[in-house]
Parts: structure tokens; sequence; C-alpha cells
């Protein structure tokens, strides 16, 4: 299991609010059978990376599909093989640190 973070802006300066077009990537993302999490920066999705790199492509392939002739696409995987990791773990772990000190 991986972790995705990923962040999808269409460039061509036709709209200047996202939310409308952030909406149709978390409607893609519901529909992928992967667990994800809007942030205020992007979208954390968790699954099997191969299915994550496959639903990056769609994510922005969907900007153009809305009209954009320019997209900038932001990605960061942890890729964990050693254990599992899901969604949430880490700030669980954080808080777990800054609760015990």
């Amino acid at each position: 299991m991986a972790l995705l973070d990923i962040t999808v802006i269409p460039l061509d300066g036709r709209i200047s609010g996202f939310s409308s077009f952030v909406a149709s990537l978390q409607e893609l993302l519901a529909g992928s059978g992967c667990s994800y999490r809007l942030n205020d920066m992007g979208t954390t999705v968790e699954g099997p990376v191969s299915e994550l790199f496959a639903l990056a492509a769609r994510l922005h392939e969907q900007a153009f599909g809305t009209g954009a002739e320019r997209v900038y696409t932001v990605m960061k995987i942890d890729d964990r093989r050693d254990r599992q990791v899901h969604l949430g773990d880490k700030i669980a772990s954080v808080q777990t640190k800054i609760a015990d000190s």
C-alpha cells in the first residue's frame, strides 16, 4: 500500500476559483475504489502504487477534459514495502508523540 499526495491545477487562466474543478476531481476519486482525503493544498490517496500512478494520470487528464490547455500537476508518493501504511497513520504518530511529551 502506498500514499499519493496530488495537486492538479489548470493554468489557462479561465477560472478564478478552483472549488468546482476540485469537486470534479473528488467525484473521479469517489469512483476509483481508493481511499482518499481532501486537504487544503491537494488530496492524499491510498492504494497500490500501480493504481496510484494510473489514477494520477486520470486526474491530470480530467483537467484537459474541462477545457484547460495547460495543466500543472504535482505529486508525491510514499511507497513503503516494509509495512502497511494508511491515511492518517502519519498524523496519528505525530499526535501520539506530542501527547507523550
